[in-house]
């Protein structure tokens, strides 16, 4: 059978799947349903009343488990809602209307903000530069990390550039893991702005997919030891870890920098949901618990990852390149013309990422980058959807030939 009719049998099969965002299946939200009867008690370890107001920073208890995983000291982490994505959007605000240390002024002051942005990435990091109006500039992604070659020479020449997008380990969506000498020149390199932060967005530091988890260097230590303290800003949550509704976020940082986010986000809240908070330590006990509890993540989506191999591979040999990441929630596959493949997936009831999502403004200059959700189907549904999305593939390359 040719493409064509293949295509139009996928068509007749009124499909509807969707591969678009990285969410835990409902049988991985499963794993975290004992937390329902949690806590056993409301009283923190240091006698705190965790139904009441106070402590905007997070019970220490919750802060201290956390701290080896993220790599950063408990007394450097705030604890945040469910979502790490609400922690970056604020710490932009609250550079926008306050000075971070080292600044000579408000970054709304300023007459042009610039992030750098390693691509393929994380679309959300992009949505929030284009709310606030901050210029985006694409940076090349290399197996071992962003281009530092490029990076170096843009955030040396230009004090405009107050920022750049880290998804630092299992990357979004590429799966890529920095290398030690990238972050090492991270912490390392000049910048033009005093006040130039790493967004470094280590979402994935706990979900492995091997028996032999990536090593991560400590960025926060070497910035410190490299004579740049501040640089850094640390975000990682339990979303894709307990329930993705109901987690926990953390930011991370200097002394200096977390005085300043408290000082700012002791103007928004009274105190944190400190009840859930205990509900996570009881459940997750130490970092042998979180461990444990992500190998049977693993168990549940690791065969989903190995299915995409196993089916790109069987039909798309030749036709495109995809990563086959070691952790992470993503796949990020690379064929010609991508977006008429999307579009050609949305007709068969096949929903994906827009083509272009994973670039500043959803424009992929190359056209060619489509990122693979596989977590939330179930492992019938995900073969029906890669086997379709293979067949668009095809199709689009047989009409280019």
């Amino acid at each position: 059978m040719t493409a064509q009719s293949d295509y139009a049998a996928l068509v007749q099969r009124g499909l509807s799947l969707d591969l678009t965002r990285g969410k835990p299946s409902p049988r991985q939200l499963d794993l975290s349903d004992a937390m329902f009867s949690l806590p056993t008690s409301y009283r923190a370890a240091d006698g705190t009343d965790g139904r009441n107001y106070g402590n905007v920073q997070g019970l220490a208890e919750l802060r201290e488990l956390f701290a080896p995983l993220i790599q950063v000291p408990a007394g450097q982490i705030v604890v945040g809602g469910n979502a790490s994505l609400t922690l970056m959007h604020d710490t932009i605000v609250h550079a926008l209307l306050t000075p971070l240390p080292g600044a000579a002024r408000r970054w709304v002051e300023e007459p042009e903000i610039t992030f750098l942005c390693p691509v393929p990435g994380y679309d959300r990091h992009f949505t929030i530069c284009e709310r606030f109006g901050i210029k985006m500039v694409p940076v090349p992604m290399n197996a071992d990390g962003p281009d530092m070659d490029v990076v170096e020479r843009l955030a040396a020449a230009d004090a405009s550039v107050k920022g750049i997008w880290c998804v630092p380990k299992y990357s979004n969506p590429s799966g890529i893991v920095y290398s030690d000498e990238t972050v090492r020149r991270l912490a390392a390199m000049p910048a033009a702005a005093p006040d130039f932060r790493i967004f470094w967005d280590n979402a994935y530091a706990v979900h492995h997919l091997t028996d032999t988890p990536a090593e991560l260097a400590d960025l926060l230590a070497i910035s410190a030891e490299q004579g740049n303290p501040d640089r850094v800003f640390v975000y990682a949550s339990t979303s894709k870890v307990t329930l993705a509704g109901s987690g926990v976020s953390f930011f991370g940082s200097s002394p200096a920098n977390v005085k300043w986010f408290l000082h700012n986000t002791a103007k928004q809240s009274i105190g944190p949901d400190k009840i859930n908070q205990l509900r996570h330590v009881e459940f997750l006990r130490d970092g042998a618990g979180v461990a444990a509890h992500m190998r049977r993540h693993a168990e549940l989506i690791g065969p989903k990852f190995e299915l995409v191999d196993k089916v790109l591979t069987e039909q798309l040999g030749g036709l495109a390149t995809w990563t086959s990441p070691k952790g992470g929630y993503f796949i990020s596959l690379d064929v010609p013309h991508a977006a008429e493949v999307v579009a050609k997936a949305k007709a068969a009831g096949i929903a994906l990422t827009p083509a272009g999502a994973t670039h500043p403004y959803g424009d992929d200059p190359a056209d060619r980058t489509i990122r693979i959700a596989p977590t939330f189907p179930e492992l019938d549904e995900l073969e029906q959807a890669i086997n379709g999305l293979a067949v668009c593939v095809r199709l689009v390359a047989e009409e280019h030939a």
